[in-house]
């Protein structure tokens, strides 16, 4: 029997994880080596991620797996999108990377459309307008004179600048750039319009790498700090959400997915870009896939609302919240989950409860109620998307996949059946690493294609749950509710 190994380095917004994944028999196997907290420092009125103490957490976790006296084939890497590291003309860091989350963006698009209007910027990227996305970054640090962008001979991703560490080769991979709002999803290169507008080029930035592509081995100075050999680094879809549907265990492209977790992100997979009037007034992004699809989806403030409220509860484990959630009143009031008001909120049960106030709805009173008032409004903001989704898109939705750690949420995936009407399967909760690890593996030729990625993912799908719509009256009429509520505050 011919066994395989690999190293996935999953990077959330909150955690990081070094797996160690064992194929063998078409069944994957995956054990968590070590996890770490991604930091972030607040720091003179800045939000930055601690990148050194995350690079230390991955020699770390490969150290364990060298200790382990496993011979792996490769590492690949996949993190959150859009932020960045800049290094100088010698290859050091200039200064820690601002936090995706930094205040310095409020207002950012504006000020950018005042030289690029929003529609033109759309049509040549496809891309979803989000105060945080790379463009607006780099363009606040230009208006702004920063010193570490002015000083900057290559800007890269965060999984890039990882790859760079770990094996001294600077690439872009072209899943995570495209989440930058800066790349033409036609040509699948950079837009140079909006690089001059930023007074970038291309050469700023990594040579263009696409998924499946070695990137270089690890040096010399990482196979001492770690026990391993010059082992490949991978070019995985780097951007997580790319891993994660590229993990879907669909059987035909009749399906909408769902990455479930911090955020949701919902969408289909597309050969095409879908750019049109619609897809701008619905806001809509376009995103890259493996094998040159398009990930066409809306990102949706997800359990970041519960996360946030779980801070001021602390005396609450999660399953008393999902008793109290089941037990509370249904449909009392709605927020709408990406109103403004709750992107960073200093108390989140304070932005529900004001959202609430001027919407003339109940305010939510105890733990039970914030917690229902957040699956309902989940659940019914994920219908509001599937019928933009089928709008705007060929695809025949006859399902929705939940992956991601919210395909472990019972109550809220059952809720989400109810409002969209149709069924609802769940994927892995490791779907990232998971997609992360196949993407190696097609790489070294364990598997063809994505059909034979995602039949092996289904082979070792021991988990897998199915959700049958329930109750399909009662949830129509609290989505008229919901939409009458609905306010992008």
């Amino acid at each position: 029997m011919t066994v395989h190994h690999f190293a996935a380095i999953d990077l959330g917004a909150t955690s990081g994880r070094v797996i160690l994944a064992t194929i063998a028999e078409d069944s994957i196997k995956m054990d968590e080596i070590h996890r770490f907290p991604d930091p972030i420092i607040q720091m003179q009125g800045h939000f930055y991620w601690d990148f050194p103490a995350i690079y230390q957490s991955v020699i770390t976790g490969l150290a364990k797996i060298a200790e382990r006296g496993v011979t792996i084939e490769a590492i690949g890497i996949d993190t959150w999108g859009v932020d960045f590291v800049t290094f100088g003309k010698d290859g050091t860091m200039l200064r820690l990377p601002y936090c995706y989350r930094d205040p310095h963006t409020v207002g950012a698009p504006e000020k950018f459309f005042e030289r690029m209007s929003r529609k033109e910027l759309y049509d040549k990227t496809g891309i979803q307008i989000m105060n945080f996305n790379s463009v607006f970054q780099l363009d606040t640090l230009r208006r702004n004179s920063c010193s570490a962008l002015e000083a900057a001979e290559k800007i890269l991703f965060i999984p890039d600048a990882l790859a760079y560490l770990l094996t001294g080769e600077m690439v872009t991979e072209y899943t995570i750039a495209s989440t930058a709002q800066m790349i033409n999803p036609r040509t699948k290169q950079w837009d140079l319009d909006i690089l001059s507008m930023l007074d970038l080029k291309p050469e700023n930035f990594g040579r263009m790498t696409m998924s499946g592509e070695q990137i270089g081995c690890l040096t010399a100075e990482v196979q001492q700090l770690t026990g391993l050999g010059a082992v490949p680094v991978v070019a995985v879809a780097s951007h997580d959400t790319g891993s994660a549907v590229a993990a879907v265990p669909a059987e035909d492209e009749n399906f909408a997915y769902l990455s479930s977790g911090t955020w949701s992100l919902m969408g289909v997979e597309s050969p095409e870009p879908i750019i049109s009037d619609e897809s701008f007034a619905m806001n809509f992004t376009n995103e890259g896939g493996i094998e040159g699809t398009i990930r066409v989806l809306k990102n949706i403030c997800g359990m970041w609302l519960l996360e946030r409220c779980r801070e001021e509860w602390p005396e609450m484990d999660y399953q008393s919240l999902i008793a109290e959630a089941e037990a509370a009143e249904p449909f009392r009031s709605f927020i709408n989950p990406d109103a403004a008001c709750f992107a960073n909120p200093a108390s989140m049960t304070k932005a529900i409860t004001e959202y609430c106030k001027a919407t003339s709805q109940p305010v939510p009173e105890s733990i039970g109620q914030f917690t229902r008032c957040i699956f309902d409004s989940l659940a019914l903001r994920y219908r509001q998307v599937v019928e933009m989704l089928r709008d705007l898109s060929p695809v025949d939705i006859q399902r929705l996949y939940v992956i991601g750690g919210g395909a472990r949420n019972q109550i809220l995936n059952q809720f989400t059946a109810n409002a969209i009407g149709i069924p609802v399967e769940t994927g892995s909760s490791e779907s990232t690493a998971i997609g992360n690890v196949m993407m190696q593996a097609k790489w070294a030729g364990v598997v063809a294609s994505i059909s034979d990625m995602r039949a092996m993912i289904r082979h070792s799908l021991g988990d897998s749950q199915h959700y049958t719509p329930a109750e399909s009256e009662v949830w129509a009429e609290a989505y008229e509710k919901y939409l009458a509520v609905y306010k992008d505050m």
